[in-house]
């Protein structure tokens, strides 16, 4: 079919975007001559040669380019790095100022590798292959490898009904579908987070599961792209950069291994504080303070634990950021609210976006000292790139300034100090991708402002006197960055690049272009935002919630999903989201709005919808300004629902801290699908409607409407009901559940854990950390348990002083061992053995013999509680006899 094209003039020049994307004939593609490897030299773990051109050229979407460079390393036993660039011509890679690379200063043997680089020569292709069973894992055989100037492409092979995860951010199905999937990753605002579109973030990794093993396959490229799943195939359509590929060997029997593997590329998660697991709560269309403090005492007169309180944009004054509207937001009632909170024990939030006001002449001093500083985005002529955002129009800071940190952190300085401003707790960043709300040609914004009535409407200003119309670059290639002749897949209006966000020709100050760098706008500033909460309260844990993410972006803030709608669709699609960002793309800080952000939602949808947020790892309840308010204590059912999973969730707590700060150690994942945890379950490959919450909670919603019944699947494994403690053996089918009422939630405690739980919930995080611990062992079919403890201060950035320990059950006897720096203040009050057959003759604690008084057991449940009531500052035994 020919390629329907719009012209749109910009500035005086013309973005022409092929409408849909673009759809070549893969035969004409496969016809490409591809290349021909020569000059090949090895050395230890590195190959190097170089690639020409083996036929005649294709020009599919530009010049083939003749000669390129192979470089192949073995980094690690577990990961082999492929890079394909061309020696002739720079082109852009993604910053190590962006995401730093492992170091590959000493490559590996192959013969000691998991994973082995293969090749042929001509034509060149090449494949990648687990060493313990030789299949292949990535292949670009019979597929040739195109590489023009603006566009690239890599096909490898794919076995029949291939178990795909990740290439997000999606609201596909967890497991993607093989036969039938683009996606494509370039951010935008997608104001509903529709299904088959490119989203906010962008994080080309995935994994394949097979029964034989799960490897991981990373493309570090930052431009746009489409990644097409068809019948036996994954093929890669990229607008630029080059091809860096990361392959990981993973592991044959632990898919948590590609996940730690991984994280070494792109780093470990973020420590966040112990409170930030707490509640939120936040809207869009609070109107003033008085809305706000009714909120905070609402939740409290409703007993549901409310940690944290959030403001959206409604604070500012005329929608600019670091201001407070006087009259409805004024200073001092702010202040007073914060303070409140922060005497509870509570604490406080606001939103932050990047873009600033342009108000050349109205004395505001984000945009003044900005300006100063000369840190915006710039357009090709070097004046500041304009567009439309909420206070009107703005300038964007460019995060590649070498000044734009000491920027962002003074303003954080000034508009959040504590004693003369609003000392907010955490950072909360959106419409980084950069989202903007001209359309185009956005010759005008200043009249589009008006017409879209955004603040301050005003004529358009002459340009400043200080605008140059002559810079001095150093020559380039002549690449089209508004109009690339491969057009991906962009779901924006009109599918241009520039669509809806600065254009793609905006000069960076390190001559980088938005053309190559757009995607990492939101993770850029996320970064800078992370360092100005540092730089604001030295040594304390930050905690940044941001809309747009890279590959790398957990490394230092959490994420929630965007914009969704209250729709049981998108209830049953968070948890996919929540899936891929923890357990794929390592950032495990992350939720969805609960209850839906647009639309209103209904009583029921809310009540089912707070249980299953209380099993992300980031619970935050959020909404438009033009849908019915939703806190939870507006209904009867979501009162009741909250207050029963806020129980649960808050007496895990220390649990799920656990799992937070063993992944930021180790890159393992603090939410998992239940094919890590069975990874020889071809059944439980494409299940993403029931997850596990830390190492051992199995949850499993409701998620049809109206329904108090659920089908779900119970793996062959011993499971116990984490209200009643009563065992489940799972048969590997599926398994109906009936008679749930609309604020109850299955959770499930998998067999062979120790749990740490507190013994009683509390109002806020800090009144948690007062409350006693109970230990719950569940022993798995073998009889045993094992379980882990990790307790510090919760808010620092260096601990002076740990808890570490480790809880092991087996014959009979439960040992807690460990180191137990931190003073908790607090006792272990009970041990509770569960699927005990008989009451014990004896109970020892110890060694010595526990009183008949502290000892009961139900033989109905066959639970066993055990008081203990000693000091937690030692290890103990507790054995049955």
């Amino acid at each position: 079919m020919p390629r329907i094209l719009a012209r749109i003039l910009v500035g005086g020049l013309a973005i022409a975007g092929v409408l849909g994307g673009s759809n070549p004939d893969p035969a004409v593609l496969d016809a490409c001559p591809g290349y021909t490897a020569s000059n090949v030299k090895t050395q230890g773990g590195t190959l190097t040669a170089s690639l020409k051109l083996a036929g005649k050229a294709c020009n599919v979407f530009g010049t083939d380019i003749a000669s390129l460079s192979l470089s192949v390393v073995y980094e690690t036993t577990n990961r082999i790095h492929v890079k394909i660039t061309d020696p002739t011509s720079a082109r852009y890679e993604v910053p190590e100022s962006v995401l730093p690379r492992p170091s590959a200063a000493n490559p590996v043997d192959p013969k000691s590798a998991a994973i082995k680089f293969n090749y042929t020569t001509s034509p060149f292709g090449f494949s990648i292959l687990r060493a313990s069973t030789s299949e292949v894992l990535f292949s670009t055989a019979s597929h040739p490898i195109i590489y023009e100037p603006q566009y690239l492409r890599v096909k490898t092979i794919l076995a029949a009904n291939a178990n795909i995860y990740g290439l997000g951010e999606h609201t596909n199905t967890f497991r993607l579908d093989p036969d039938n999937t683009t996606i494509t990753l370039w951010s935008r605002d997608a104001y509903g987070v529709p299904t088959g579109s490119n989203l906010y973030g962008n994080h080309p990794i995935y994994f394949e599961h097979r029964t034989t093993g799960t490897h991981g396959v990373m493309l570090l490229n930052s431009n746009g792209m489409d990644v097409k799943l068809t019948p036996g195939a994954l093929e890669y359509n990229v607008v630029g950069g080059v091809l860096d590929f990361y392959f990981l060997a993973g592991s044959a029997t632990d898919p948590t291994q590609v996940a730690k593997q991984y994280a070494e590329i792109v780093g470990t998660p973020a420590e966040v504080p112990y409170w930030s697991f707490g509640l939120h709560q936040c809207r869009f269309g609070y109107n003033n303070y008085i809305d706000v403090a009714g909120v905070i005492s609402n939740y409290s007169i409703a007993r549901i634990p409310l940690e944290t309180m959030w403001t959206d944009i409604d604070y500012m004054d005329r929608r600019r950021i670091f201001t407070v509207e006087p009259s409805y937001f004024p200073l001092d009632r702010m202040r007073e609210i914060v303070d409140y909170l922060h005497g509870q024990h509570q604490h406080f939030v606001l939103m932050t976006d990047p873009a600033v006001g342009y108000l050349p002449d109205q004395d505001y001093g984000p945009y003044d000292r900005g300006t100063a500083a000369d840190v915006w985005l710039k357009n090709a002529n070097g004046s500041s790139h304009l567009g439309l955002v909420w206070p009107g129009v703005t300038v964007f800071p460019d995060w590649f300034h070498p000044d734009v940190q000491n920027y962002w952190s003074n303003e954080f300085a000034l508009f959040y100090n504590p004693g003369t401003g609003l000392d907010i707790d955490g950072a909360w960043i959106d419409m980084n991708e950069p989202s903007s709300f001209c359309n185009l040609p956005c010759d005008d914004p200043f009249e589009q402002a008006v017409q879209q009535a955004l603040p301050p409407p005003r004529s358009t200003p002459p340009p400043p006197p200080d605008t140059p119309i002559f810079v001095n670059t150093p020559p380039v290639r002549r690449d089209d960055l508004l109009n690339p002749q491969y057009s991906i897949n962009n779901a924006a209006p009109g599918g241009n690049l520039s669509s809806k966000t600065a254009y793609t020709n905006t000069v960076h100050a390190n001559n980088l272009t938005e053309y190559n760098t757009h995607n990492l706008y939101g993770t850029m500033m996320s970064v800078a935002t992370h360092q100005a909460m540092l730089d604001r309260r030295p040594g304390l844990r930050t905690l940044v919630i941001t809309r747009s993410t890279f590959a790398g972006a957990g490394k230092h803030v959490g994420k929630w999903l965007g914009d969704n709608f209250s729709q049981w669709d998108h209830y049953r699609a968070s948890i996919a989201g929540v899936l891929g960002m923890a357990s794929i793309y390592q950032v495990p800080m992350v939720g969805a709005d609960i209850c839906g952000y647009a639309e209103d939602t209904t009583e029921l949808l809310c009540a089912r919808w707070a249980m299953l947020g209380a099993f992300y790892p980031f619970m935050r309840n959020h909404n438009a300004d033009t849908s019915i308010s939703q806190e939870f204590y507006r209904f009867p059912l979501t009162t009741k629902a909250a207050q029963n999973v806020l129980d649960i969730r808050y007496r895990l707590l220390d649990y799920f801290y656990t799992s937070f700060h063993q992944a930021s150690v180790e890159g393992t994942t603090v939410v998992s699908p239940m094919w890590f945890k069975y990874p020889q379950d071809a059944a439980t490959y494409p299940i993403d409607l029931q997850w596990f919450f830390g190492d051992s909670i199995l949850v499993s919603p409701v998620t049809e409407e109206n329904s108090t019944s659920v089908s779900i699947y119970l793996p062959k494994d011993i499971f116990y009901d984490f209200l009643t403690l009563a065992p489940i053996h799972g048969a590997g089918a599926q398994v109906q559940l009936s008679d749930i009422s609309f604020t109850e939630i299955p959770v499930y405690i998998k067999g062979g854990a120790v749990l740490p739980l507190r013994a009683n919930s509390t109002m806020t995080t800090t009144e948690l950390r007062a409350t006693d611990f109970e230990f719950v062992v569940a022993p798995g079919t073998d009889g045993t348990a094992s379980g882990q403890l990790y307790i510090d201060d919760g808010v620092s950035v260096t601990q002076a002083k740990q808890t570490e320990v480790a809880m092991s059950f087996k014959a009979g006897t439960l040992a807690v061992t460990g180191s137990f720096g931190f003073a908790t203040g607090v006792k272990t009050a009970r041990v509770r053995f569960l699927n005990v057959a008989k009451a014990p003759g004896s109970v020892l604690l110890n060694g010595k013999a526990v009183s008949h008084q502290s000892v009961t057991y139900n033989a109905q449940t066959k639970v066993l509680d055990v008081v203990v009531g000693l000091p937690f500052t030692s290890g103990f035994t507790v054995a049955l006899h």
